[in-house]
């Protein structure tokens, strides 16, 4: 009981340093979208295997493991839906949002531009994706669950605290709020999919296809469409 109560502790202390960290590379040093990405390999990927790879609590292989293919293709609809939402939202929404001022902050901050968008926007769909998975519902949900610890509304929370940097400034406070509360309602989805399936493969899923949505939109503001 003593080592589970550690753990719990362990994580949650290791998970709010790692997105301070993160939170000083996005606002702080914004070191350009490649190396930026490199660090968050490491602190939310790398660092988490190392440090917690011996709890017999966390079976890293059981995260990314598929159920069936009933729940895949409920998933998936899930995910097209949510698709289809975002989608639907900045066309609802595209008097209030600038993609002028955004596509400056994204050249400024991270070097993203026309030229090379394309490839970060496969990168941030599949891999990005998998890798916030990992982190905030593999370690930060299903991990402190199964040591016995509801934390749907601390992953869901982290999860939309660590875009605070990301997106700031993008937007005007009304929108940014509203944001804030649409990835912290994603974060709480993602936690009841991964609750349901036992895994973060289904979540995966429904992350990439959300993502897949907010590239849409880049490829609109970059002139790609």
């Amino acid at each position: 009981m003593h080592d589970v109560k550690n753990t719990r502790r362990n994580i949650i202390i290791y998970s709010v340093l790692a997105i301070g960290i993160m939170f000083v590379v996005d606002a702080i040093i914004q070191p350009g979208f490649w190396i930026k990405s490199l660090i968050k390999v490491f602190f939310f990927l790398v660092m988490p295997i190392f440090l917690f790879k011996d709890r017999r609590h966390l079976n890293f292989k059981q995260m990314l493991k598929p159920t069936s293919m009933k729940q895949l293709l409920i998933s998936l609809i899930l995910g097209m839906t949510i698709f289809g939402v975002i989608v639907l939202a900045y066309f609802v929404l595209d008097g209030y949002i600038d993609l002028g001022l955004i596509q400056e902050k994204l050249g400024t901050n991270l070097n993203v531009n026309a030229d090379n968008f394309i490839y970060i926007a496969i990168y941030i769909s599949l891999f990005n994706s998998l890798l916030e998975e990992f982190f905030f519902r593999g370690i930060l949900f299903l991990g402190l669950r199964n040591l016995g610890m509801k934390a749907y509304g601390l992953s869901a929370f982290l999860f939309a605290i660590y875009h605070v940097a990301i997106i700031g400034g993008w937007f005007s406070w009304e929108i940014y709020l509203l944001a804030m509360l649409g990835l912290f309602v994603g974060g709480l989805i993602f936690n009841f999919i991964d609750k349901w399936v036992g895994n973060i493969y289904h979540s995966w899923l429904v992350h990439a296809c959300a993502n897949l949505a907010i590239n849409y939109v880049g490829m609109i503001m970059f002139g790609l469409l």
